[in-house]
């Protein structure tokens, strides 16, 4: 028999010392000292320790804590240690994009990269950049920008009077001093329309440009070189016409300085007080030429006195102005006008490197036959030679021949402040782009592939805000809804600068009346005939008819528009072009109604005739109505609807027909919201 008794205490290790087995020491452990005379068992948290507090807690035998140390302090340190890591500190003025470089710890040539391909700048290592260039490249590359020095007001001011690498496409680079000679001055003739500015160049040079433009005015930008007392002036002509206000300020932007032109049988008008406008703009001096002062009505004094309201103080009233009195009809006072141009250039001090890679602006474009794109380019710095690989605006391409002003003649080499005719390139740059040779082919074409793709970026943001204008334009009248009518159009014009004044004008038409707006939509504007592609693009939207200026449709053009049945209109003089446009758009804004007019009656009076409808009671005033015409109802000058007549009564008889003169009761099919004073016109269609 098995002693339970003595197993239970041998396993509680109460046995005696002769109890087989190992010998195991079941003792109590004694307290640790200062820890109370009994022992307690730790007891266990539910609660889980979180981050490295809740751990530590753990590890120790202590509760953690659920709740979030706010740490938006920390996150806020980190980010301004960012930042101030990622700061680049720019200079006052422009720096070289070695320098710039530099200062950001990037490699130049990623620099120049980063210029080309998303600015679309050509710059080197050595060439400068200025503020507003240095700043779009430390963000492009995610740095942040501070300047060493705060700028006031009127310093920033002044910046974003200068153009800007970005706007320019190309770094500037300083010219060194020793390296420059003296250029010809360039001169922009500038003033109202008709008040003898060409007239006055074709004096100067025995030609006659004004004979060949239609309606006796200049509407295209033309550049000239003539030569005074053994020394180059060259004349760039601007049009007067308010349509070409950009070509006036593109003319004074490239100038030396300003001759502005004043009629003395005229005075100071509008775009005489523009001319003064962009020639302060671009910080260039003014020269007044008096004309037309051999005509009896000339009043010298006055057109001087006018010019003061304009802050343009003559010589002779205590100012600093040139002035020179001419009559371009009678050759009177041209040599006293080209002595005082001279003299101007002389106090100005104009000087250009011509051993350099040429650089120049666009003055106009145009596509002619046999040659393809010319452009009329002035060269600003160094010169041009035939073979030179350039870049202009988005287009690119190798100089292949030279033309002088007279458009014949050719030419190998073109230095400083020379208006040539530059042939060579594979599409059509507009008007303003700076032309600049390049080094290699390559990097030409890598240059206006960026430059396309930067414009396309570009006209896509401004088509989406140009929408949102739309529809904020839509509901503007305390949100009535009005009807957006589109009038597309399509521009083709001789030379670029034409198709660019042109199209401007037109967007800038705009007809609206209480239920609807009208716009125009330019799909194409480009130099050069009427071609099939353009016939392709006006067939896509109705109604779109495509304006030539200057400029005539190919054969298979007009075969194709005649099938299309699409209008091609011809115009030699731009507000001709314009109001033809302007009369259309009033059309599309209240159009006239189709059909043959035959009477009409008003109403006076409703009734509401149970199971018929509204009848009303009306008078016919002209002509005749029958039963069963058609019949439009107008309310003012608006076209409420166009129905036909269901029920013509005469007193209590139904009648077939009512004449001038009888009243009458009307009751349309469709058509019931009759208020006295509505018209109801019929017409045979």
């Amino acid at each position: 028999m098995i002693n339970i008794t003595k197993e239970h205490d041998a396993a509680h290790g109460e046995g005696d010392a002769n109890t087989k087995g190992p010998a195991r020491n079941f003792a109590k452990k004694k307290p640790a000292a200062g820890r109370g005379a009994e022992y307690k068992k730790p007891r266990n948290s539910l609660r889980l320790g979180t981050g490295k507090r809740g751990r530590s807690a753990e590890k120790n035998m202590k509760r953690g804590s659920l709740r979030r140390r706010d740490r938006t302090k920390d996150k806020m340190a980190r980010q301004e240690a960012r930042i101030e890591r990622n700061t680049v500190y720019l200079p006052e003025g422009p720096m070289t994009v070695a320098l710039l470089a530099e200062m950001m710890d990037e490699k130049p040539v990623a620099v120049i990269k980063f210029l080309m391909t998303d600015l679309g700048v050509m710059a080197s290592m050595t060439q400068s950049l200025d503020p507003a260039t240095c700043v779009a490249v430390v963000e492009g590359f995610g740095m942040y920008t501070e300047d060493d020095d705060e700028y006031d007001d009127d310093e920033d001011d002044d910046e974003d009077d200068e153009e800007s690498a970005i706007e320019a496409g190309i770094a500037f680079e300083e010219e060194d001093e020793a390296l420059l000679v003296k250029r010809p001055p360039v001169v922009t003739i500038m003033g109202h329309v008709d008040h003898g500015k060409t007239s006055l160049l074709d004096a100067i040079r025995n030609t006659k440009v004004t004979a060949g433009e239609a309606g006796g005015i200049t509407q295209h930008i033309g550049a000239y070189q003539v030569e005074q007392n053994g020394e180059k002036i060259t004349f760039i002509d601007t049009p007067g016409h308010a349509a070409f206000t950009d070509m006036r300020q593109r003319g004074a932007n490239i100038t030396d300085m300003v001759i502005l032109v004043v009629a003395a049988d005229d005075g100071v008008m509008q775009q005489t007080a523009d001319s003064i406008a962009c020639a302060r703009q671009a910080g260039v001096p003014l020269i007044v030429a008096v004309n037309k002062i051999d005509k009896e009505a000339a009043n010298i004094a006055k057109v001087k006195a006018e010019l003061t309201q304009y802050d343009v103080l003559t010589e002779d009233l205590g100012g600093d102005i040139l002035t020179a009195e001419v009559s371009a009809k009678e050759k009177i006072g041209l040599e006293d006008l080209l002595e005082k141009i001279l003299l101007q250039a002389e106090v100005q001090n104009l000087r250009a490197n011509p051993n350099r890679l040429a650089q120049g602006a666009v003055i106009e474009a145009r596509v002619q036959k046999g040659l393809g794109t010319v452009a009329t380019t002035l060269i600003q710095k160094g010169s041009i030679k035939v073979g030179d690989i350039f870049v202009c605006g988005e287009t690119s391409g190798r100089v292949k021949a030279l033309l002088l002003p007279d458009g014949k003649t050719r030419v190998q080499i073109a230095g400083p402040s020379s208006p040539i005719g530059v042939v060579g390139f594979d599409g059509v740059p507009q008007a303003g782009d700076i032309l600049a040779v390049c080094e290699n082919e390559q990097m030409a074409r890598d240059l206006a592939e960026s430059r396309t793709k930067i414009a396309r970026e570009t006209q896509a943001a401004a088509y989406q805000a140009g929408l949102m204008a739309s529809v904020a334009a839509t509901f503007s009248n305390d949100g009535l809804f009005k009807e957006q009518r589109e009038m597309c159009v399509v521009v083709k014009a001789d030379v670029q600068g034409s198709a660019e004044a042109l199209t401007a004008a037109l967007r800038d038409l705009k007809l609206e009346n209480d239920e609807a707006m009208v716009s125009i939509k330019v799909l194409v504007s480009e130099a050069g005939e009427v071609s099939k592609s353009d016939v392709a693009i006006a067939s896509v939207t109705s109604d779109t008819t495509i304006i030539a200026f200057n400029v005539a449709a190919n054969y298979a053009a007009g075969e194709d528009a005649r099938e299309k049945n699409i209008p091609i209109e011809y115009y030699s003089i731009i507000y001709d072009a314009i109001e033809s446009v302007h009369c259309r758009m009033q059309e599309v804004l209240s159009p006239t109604p189709q059909g043959e007019y035959v009477g009409e009656v008003i109403v006076q009076e409703v009734f509401n005739i149970g199971g018929t409808g509204n009848i009303a009671g009306s008078k016919c005033t002209a002509g005749y109505v029958k039963k069963g015409s058609n019949v439009r109802v107008m309310r003012g000058d608006k076209i409420l609807c166009e129905d036909k007549i269901r029920t013509l009564r005469n007193f209590k008889s139904e009648v077939d027909k009512i004449e001038a003169g009888d009243e009458c009761g009307v009751g349309l099919l469709i058509f019931e919201d009759f208020l006295p004073g509505d018209r109801v016109e019929s017409y045979l269609e």
